[in-house]
C-alpha cells in the first residue's frame, strides 16, 4: 500500500487511483513531508487529477509558494549581514537548492536555513546575527559544552520577531566522529552562484552532505523526502557533468564518506529507480565492506513514510537500531555513555535537553 513511492516512480498511475487511494496517498505524503513535492510533480507531469484531490494539491502549492517568499526574504537579510562582515554566505541543503536553482528545490519545504561558516569566524558571525535579532535559546552549561566541544554547529538560532530559524555549521558532521571530514576541503571547493551574492557546496559535496545527513543521523521522519533530494541531485548532476560518478566516488574517498555514499546510491536506485551506474555501485560495495543485507532490512523500512499503511512489525525496531547506530557513529564510547545516561535522566525528570 505504499502509494507514495509508486507515484514518485510513475506519476501516470494517478489515473487509476480511487478516492480512498487518493486520501491514503495524501496521508502518506504528509507523513513523509512530501505533500508539496507531490503537488509539484503532478503539476509538472500534467496528469489528470480528479476534483476531490485538486484542493489538497492547490493548498500544498500555496504553502510552498509562501515558504519560498519567506526564504528569499531571510536570504536577503543574511546577504546584507555577511557582506558587512566580508564573510562568504555559504548555504546548505534546502536553501542551497533554492539559490542554485536545482531540481531538488521543487516542492522542498524546510524548517530552517542552514549555513556553513569557517570555524574561526563563528563568534564574529554569532555576534553580528544577534545585532540583527537572531538569538540562541537558553541552555545549561552541559548543553553549551556539548555544542562547543563536540558538535559541528552552533545551537539553533531564532529571530526574535519573525521566528525563523538558522543552523550555523562549521562542518557537516560532529567533530567527535570518524566520519567528520576536513572542513577546509569543503570550503576550498564551494561554488559562487552568479548574481546571488552567496555560495553553495560543489555538486559532489552537496550529494555527500545530503547522504551523510540521511544515512549517518538517526532521524527518519523525513527520510523519504531526503532520499528524493538525493535522487533529484544525482539525476541532474549526472546530466550536466561528464564523468560525474567517478568524480563523486573520488571525492567520497578523499573525505572519508564512502559509507554514506554507498547507502545513498543503493537506496535511491532500489526505491526511486535512480539510474546509478552498476560499476559505481559495485566499486562502492567492495570499498566500503558493508554487510548490505542487514542494512537492507533496516533502511528499506526506515526510509518509508512514517504512516501505519507503510509500516510492518519490524519498522519500529529498524528505526530504533538506526537511532542507536547514529549515536555510536557520532561519539566515542567514553563520551557517548555519559551523554545517553544524561539524556535518559532528563527525559525521566521532564526536562528538555539537546543532542
Amino acid at each position: 500500500m505504499n502509494l507514495l513511492v509508486s507515484l514518485l516512480n510513475d506519476s501516470e498511475r494517478v489515473d487509476a487511483l480511487t478516492p480512498f487511494e487518493w486520501e491514503l496517498l495524501f496521508r502518506q505524503a504528509r507523513a513523509a513531508g512530501l505533500m508539496e513535492r507531490l503537488s509539484e510533480l503532478l503539476n509538472d507531469d500534467r496528469v489528470s487529477v480528479p476534483e476531490c484531490a485538486q484542493t489538497h494539491l492547490a493548498s500544498a502549492s500555496v504553502f510552498f509558494a509562501s515558504q519560498q517568499r519567506i526564504v528569499h526574504w531571510e536570504l536577503f537579510q543574511l546577504k546584507e549581514i555577511f557582506k558587512a562582515l566580508n564573510i562568504p554566505l555559504i548555504l546548505l541543503k534546502g536553501s542551497a537548492y533554492v539559490v542554485a536553482n536545482l531540481d531538488a528545490r521543487r516542492g522542498r519545504v524546510f524548517n530552517d536555513i542552514d549555513l556553513l561558516v569557517p570555524r574561526g569566524a563563528l563568534e564574529k558571525v554569532k555576534n553580528a546575527l544577534a545585532w540583527h535579532g537572531w538569538f540562541m535559546e537558553e541552555m545549561d552549561a552541559y548543553d553549551k559544552q556539548y555544542y562547543q566541544r563536540w558538535m559541528h554547529e552552533l545551537p539553533p538560532m531564532k529571530h526574535i520577531e519573525r521566528q525563523t530559524s538558522l543552523d550555523i555549521h562549521h562542518n557537516i558532521f560532529p567533530i567527535t566522529s570518524d566520519y567528520c571530514p576536513d572542513a577546509g576541503l569543503l570550503l576550498r571547493e564551494v561554488v559562487e552562484i552568479n548574481g546571488a551574492d552567496c555560495f553553495v557546496l560543489s555538486p559532489e559535496d552537496m550529494v555527500l552532505h545530503s547522504a551523510s545527513h540521511l544515512f549517518l543521523n538517526g532521524e527518519f521522519e523525513n527520510g523519504l523526502r531526503d532520499l528524493t533530494d538525493l535522487d533529484l541531485l544525482l539525476r541532474q548532476f549526472d546530466k550536466q557533468q561528464d564523468a560525474f560518478y567517478p568524480k563523486l566516488l573520488a571525492r567520497a574517498k578523499q573525505l572519508g564518506l564512502m559509507v554514506p555514499l554507498t547507502f545513498a546510491l543503493r537506496y535511491t536506485a532500489l526505491i526511486l529507480r535512480t539510474p546509478v551506474p552498476a560499476d559505481a555501485l559495485n566499486e562502492l560495495k567492495v570499498a566500503s565492506g558493508i554487510k548490505i543485507r542487514f542494512f537492507d532490512f533496516l533502511f528499506k523500512r526506515a526510509l518509508m513514510p512514517d504512516h501505519p499503511s507503510c509500516n510492518d512489525r519490524w519498522t519500529g525496531l529498524a528505526r530504533f537500531l538506526l537511532y542507536i547506530r547514529s549515536h555510536w557513529l557520532k561519539m566515542p564510547l567514553y563520551l557517548l555513555i555519559p551523554h545517553l545516561l544524561r539524556k535518559s535522566w532528563m527525559r525521566m525528570t521532564g526536562k528538555a535537553g539537546h543532542g
